[in-house]
């Protein structure tokens, strides 16, 4: 037997109605049931179920559905006597107190409410979200189903504001102490996370609970804040944030693979915090251990481990460099061919594209990009009729006085490897071209920057030492590492700044007593409450009866808003 009642402008939101739902179906003799509102997605699941009566398929989006399907109509009339009864047991106990219906009136409630949480259906929920920046107030905003467009409008718009965007489709956020939708509880800190995932998040906050860290905020983001479209607008506002809290001594920085621009930009600010940062990319080949203040994780797990271990420590801010002139370009030139390999992966994280012909890659070859170029010159192609550039470094030199003499490079890097086999002694070969090309740029006004990584060994042939001196007596900066090349590379270059346009979130936004304006899911309304917090629920309806075209109508006439 199928039952169904339907309730005309009756709104509950998701999680009630599962749990009423859950309920309805558990009853004697009820083999299903459908509660839920009647939103064009929740009647094709119904219609799917069987679960539609042919009079309830032009209910309207703000009505509530109620659909039994029982062994016997008794079993089915029984079930929906006891309607009422669960929807008042589910809702929370703050039903009995006030509830505004509209944002402004909540907003005089509440005044010191610095956030508002929104968890409503997502075709109505960026305008709630314009909404409360407007009203100037931050947002967490769980909602999904947000448009890419929306989304931008509002992280600009929040940006303009001086004012922190989580989301859309944000679950966790933790500050000081306060979880926002899905959180644990974990002792206070000074690790700051920053975050894609929500899971992501719990995952390396609940890891650095259990080795005895603790955390200062936890920050969400929204699963497509690194994308191209977005542009890592608040994974860059929160650094900024977290980098001028006196409580965040370490910041993780975790996400989903991010789009290879943005990663640049983000990773860039990252170092601007002059605080260690621990970043795990999932997905993303790590370039180096360290690099800098930067700290590449392989997992959650693991990057908790390293941020709770640097939490522990005084963290140095790292060598400061002097920066090339904007635009200025970087010239890789490479005798072994896995140390350029190893170079490219560690540079384009932070260079955003380089041309290369390492992996067979010939996009070096369209010389109308003036971009960066890193060479494998142990390459075939370069070797044809010549010794390896291990052995004879002609290739090496044409190459370095070719690049001193374009104004547009900034930056050589070369590896010089030692060992039996190769050249008897490179030194005498490279330093004067080094010594000569560092002058010619100067007598042009401009800085050259020659770093040279040595491979070898006191006992190689060449002397190592003597190498590693007569290479830095020309004005070169010899390193030992990939690792380290990539650190001075970086930094001497004029890459992205990752400065964040628009007014920097007050640092108060962070700061207790925490106080929150809920719309939609009652649950995160009961968590904050649990957790002390000063919380006000809304009793939110979809305007215009859940008609979306005519809600951006009211919107543009300027009607009220519920």
């Amino acid at each position: 037997m199928l039952r169904s009642v339907i309730r005309p402008g009756v709104y509950y939101d998701s999680v009630v109605l599962m749990r009423v739902q859950r309920s309805l179906a558990a009853l004697p003799d009820v083999l299903d049931a459908g509660v839920v509102m009647a939103t064009p997605a929740n009647r094709e699941i119904l219609a799917a179920g069987s679960l539609l009566p042919e009079d309830l398929a032009n209910s309207r989006a703000d009505d509530l559905l109620i659909v039994i399907r029982a062994a016997s109509a008794a079993a089915a009339e029984y079930a929906l006597s006891q309607l009422d009864e669960l929807l008042r047991a589910r809702r929370t106990a703050s039903a009995e107190s006030y509830r505004p219906h509209a944002l402004t009136t909540a907003i005089g409630e509440l005044p010191d409410a610095r956030w508002v949480m929104i968890s409503v259906p997502g075709e109505h929920a960026a305008a709630l979200a314009r909404q409360a920046l407007d009203e100037g107030k931050n947002v967490f905003l769980y909602s999904d189903n947000v448009t890419l467009t929306e989304e931008l409008e509002l992280k600009q718009l929040a940006g303009e504001r001086g004012l922190l965007m989580m989301g859309p489709d944000c679950g966790t956020a933790i500050l000081s102490g306060v979880g926002f939708g899905f959180a644990n509880r974990v002792r206070r800190g000074g690790i700051g996370l920053i975050g894609a995932s929500g899971t992501g998040l719990q995952a390396i906050a609940s890891r650095i609970h259990e080795l005895g860290g603790g955390l200062s905020h936890a920050l969400g983001t929204g699963g497509r804040d690194l994308h191209q479209e977005i542009g890592g607008l608040t994974a860059l506002a929160a650094l900024d944030l977290l980098s001028r809290d006196e409580e965040t001594r370490v910041i993780v920085l975790v996400s989903k693979p991010p789009a290879p621009g943005i990663a640049t930009r983000v990773l860039a600010a990252a170092r601007r915090t002059g605080k260690p940062v621990v970043v795990h990319f999932l997905g993303q080949p790590r370039p180096e251990r360290r690099v800098g203040t930067l700290h590449f994780a392989t997992s959650l797990a693991e990057a908790a481990e390293i941020a709770a271990g640097l939490a522990e420590q005084t963290e140095p801010a790292g060598a400061s460099f002097a920066k090339s002139s904007p635009g200025a370009l970087l010239r890789g030139l490479f005798s072994g061919g896995t140390l350029a390999a190893e170079a490219l992966l560690g540079l384009r994280v932070f260079l955003r594209t380089i041309a290369s012909n390492v992996g067979h890659d010939a996009s070096y070859r369209d010389t109308s990009q003036n971009g960066h170029r890193l060479l494998d010159l142990g390459d075939d192609e370069f070797t044809v009729g010549r010794p390896h550039p291990m052995i004879d470094l002609t290739l090496l030199r044409e190459r370095i006085r070719a690049a001193a003499t374009e104004s547009s490079v900034g930056v050589v890097l070369l590896d010089v490897v030692l060992g039996d086999g190769a050249h008897a002694d490179p030194a005498s070969e490279l330093a004067p071209e080094i010594a000569a090309g560092k002058a010619l740029a100067a007598s042009q006004g401009r800085a050259l920057e020659v770093v040279v990584i040595v491979i070898g060994t006191e006992g190689d042939p060449q002397d190592l030492a003597r190498q590693v001196a007569e290479l830095g007596g020309s004005g070169a900066t010899v390193v030992r590492s990939v690792g380290e090349a990539i650190e001075r590379v970086t930094a001497v270059l004029a890459v992205p700044t990752g400065e964040r346009s628009g007014r920097p979130v007050p640092i108060e936004a962070l700061r207790p007593p925490v106080a929150v304006i809920n719309v939609g899911l009652e649950s995160f309304h009961d968590s904050l409450v649990a957790q002390g917090a000063a919380t006000l629920q809304m009793d939110w309806k979809p305007p215009a009866g859940g008609n979306r075209r005519l809600t951006e109508i009211l919107a543009k006439m300027g009607a009220p808003r519920r």
